[in-house]
């Protein structure tokens, strides 16, 4: 499937900026992520001094790949907008850590011709959901990673959509034929991933899965904000509290899966 049919945020740089990092959604989002890592993080490092190297595929406006460079990692941050990218680069030149990354302007089709050096850590947030053909997307980026790499893979929650219309009372949408539609201009995606298709495609490709998360597993859904959910610091630490806890990570916006390579097996498809 052509890269040029993926989905290019150039349009929407500066929203996606404000909808998703402005407020507290983002907070959760990037607290949650990184709540996953760390230990990932503290097992890669364990018994090794040098850096280590981490890819950040469709990397947006670089949050994450900023805060991994500042701890002194060798950071690659890949986005197919350029715009975005240019917002990323703004953010680490403020955080004097424009030279510490290396950017890369381009599909993620095209990354294992131009990377030849395996990463201890590849991340892939939120890109998943806005490919053409997203099933190709966990057999390209596997021969990136090292023997015993770890892949931070985060998606949309296809059953968060029918829950969150479900409690809003719009059954009549829930009921119609055609499937779910959005504008050009729209931060949810038209077509999303399931959870078993994420996990079949992981296995597919010999990543063994080590954990799953949810992203946002109430915030979304109330519409009523009282109590604690007038008070932002409470609501974070509870979507932290209860993101990895059955049966309600599985209601996240977002799901996040850290699976790892298995070494043993090989490579999986190319």
């Amino acid at each position: 499937m052509s890269d040029a049919q993926d989905r290019n945020f150039d349009d929407l740089a500066e929203r996606f900026s404000r909808r998703v990092y402005g407020g507290l959604k983002g907070e959760i989002r990037l607290a949650v992520l990184w709540a996953d890592l760390e230990p990932v993080l503290a097992r890669l490092m364990k018994d090794r001094t040098e850096p280590l190297r981490i890819l950040d595929v469709g990397g947006g406006l670089g949050q994450l790949a900023i805060q991994l460079a500042g701890l002194g990692h060798h950071v690659t941050l890949n986005d197919l907008s350029p715009v975005m990218l240019g917002v990323a680069r703004d953010r680490a030149r403020e955080a004097s850590l424009e030279q510490a990354i290396e950017w890369i302007c381009g599909p993620y089709q095209a990354l294992t011709e131009r990377l030849h050096e395996p990463f201890d850590l590849v991340l892939c947030h939120a890109l998943l959901e806005w490919l053409q053909a997203p099933e190709l997307l966990i057999p390209t980026l596997v021969p990136l990673l090292q023997s015993t790499g770890y892949l931070s893979l985060c998606f949309y929650n296809p059953a968060s959509i029918i829950y969150r219309n479900l409690i809003r009372g719009n059954f009549n949408w829930l009921q119609q034929a055609a499937p779910y539609t959005t504008d050009d201009g729209s931060l949810t995606p038209s077509k999303s991933c399931s959870l078993e298709q994420v996990r079949g495609w992981l296995a597919q490709s010999n990543l063994q899965i080590e954990s799953e998360s949810g992203l946002r597993v109430f915030h979304d859904y109330v519409v009523d904000k009282r109590g604690g959910h007038q008070m932002p610091e409470q609501v974070l630490e509870m979507e932290l509290a209860f993101s990895g806890r059955e049966p309600y990570k599985w209601l996240g916006r977002y799901l996040h899966i850290v699976a790892r390579k298995d070494s043993e097996i090989g490579d999986g498809p190319h």
